[in-house]
């Protein structure tokens, strides 16, 4: 097995079964205020929305899990599944692999399912040259698009990631130029990982024809503490001691909706583990929300299973706009809000400054 196969399995065991979110859960602080009288009949509810141009059935987007070993095609094929018969968009893992002539099959698996918004997934760091390692050339990017049909590319910044990983790619010079190169020929969108966009960094890249961000903000999956777990396996006492450091390192969540505002298209991420939440985000600014860990596991057992958690979390936005008084998604924009809690000390230091 390479070195590649094997880490991905490792994040893959790791962010199931290993605590790898901050026990504060900065979504929480958000509180949506309750409409006693709605005048809103839960039956006539439309929860459909359009993200990059596609028709969701509500509002929520799978977020991009693995690819790039033999277990990942029926993970990512339960999900695939899930998303098609209800209708939302799916990311799939970093296609790196892929392009490095490893692996296809578990990525390309999403072609046989009608999932309406699919997006791919290329890390920020493979658009430079590293080391040892040559920059994907564009027409790599455009290969990566062609093996599952995405309607847009998500680049990741996942510097967070390399910083604390021993055989990391850490050199992010460049990265900017190379993405404001790719939109031009390609739907690109920007994703972090789980350390938030800040509003400097979002204005930076709203003005170079990218089609989206999906800010992935503190509060979710630290890769930091996945990398964390690895190097604590391999007895490596400096990034063990490196991932723990940053565990919880970054901007959080809903503080990241609010700074990079509605200029440009938000998908929040980061923290979401339930449809409540999700309105919330969508109260904020996001013109949707997104999860991945919250399906892992049972994507790892069936799509029935995917398809159960998917619709938890489809019925609790459903109640979140009943109980505000909205009738479409549009709504919640609209809707009363009060910011409590560590996050309101964020924003107001945010907005201080």
């Amino acid at each position: 097995m390479t070195a590649m196969k094997e880490r991905k399995m490792d994040h893959i065991e790791i962010c199931a079964y290993s605590e790898v979110m901050p026990e504060y859960n900065y979504w929480d602080d958000i509180k949506l205020i309750h409409e006693a009288l709605p005048e809103v009949n839960a039956d006539d509810i439309d929860m459909s929305t359009k993200v990059l141009g596609k028709k969701l059935k509500f509002p929520f987007i799978v977020t991009a899990i693995t690819g790039g070993f033999p277990g990942a095609k029926k993970i990512n094929a339960n999900i695939a599944e899930a998303c098609a018969e209800l209708g939302i968009g799916m990311g799939v893992g970093s296609q790196r692999a892929a392009l490095e002539k490893k692996d296809k099959k578990s990525y390309a698996v999403i072609k046989d399912y009608d999932v309406p918004l699919v997006i791919g997934n290329i890390g920020a760091p493979q658009l430079v040259d590293q080391k040892d390692k040559k920059a994907f050339t564009d027409d790599m990017v455009g290969d990566a698009i062609d093996m599952i049909s995405a309607d847009v590319m998500a680049v990741h910044l996942n510097f967070l990631q390399e910083i604390v990983q021993p055989e990391g790619d850490t050199n992010a010079r460049g990265c900017f130029d190379a993405i404001r190169r790719l939109a031009r020929k390609y739907p690109i969108m920007v994703k972090e990982t789980g350390a938030g966009i800040s509003a400097a960094t979002a204005k930076r890249l709203s003005g170079i024809g990218i089609k989206a961000m999906d800010i992935a903000g503190m509060g979710g999956t630290s890769f930091a503490a996945v990398e964390m777990y690895r190097a604590i396996a391999k007895e490596d006492e400096i990034r063990a001691n490196v991932g723990q450091t940053f565990f919880e390192w970054g901007i959080p969540a809903p503080v990241s909706v609010m700074a990079v505002g509605t200029n440009i298209p938000v998908i929040a991420s980061g923290g979401i583990i339930n449809g409540l939440h999700a309105a919330t985000s969508i109260a904020l600014g996001a013109c949707c929300a997104g999860g991945a860990n919250l399906v892992l596991q049972s994507a790892m057992e069936s799509a029935d299973a995917v398809k159960m958690r998917l619709i938890v979390i489809r019925e609790e936005i459903k109640a979140a706009m009943m109980l505000t008084g909205c009738k479409k998604v549009a709504d919640l924009a609209s809707v009363g809000r009060v910011i409590i809690g560590e996050t309101k000390e964020w924003a107001d230091g945010i907005n201080g400054r």
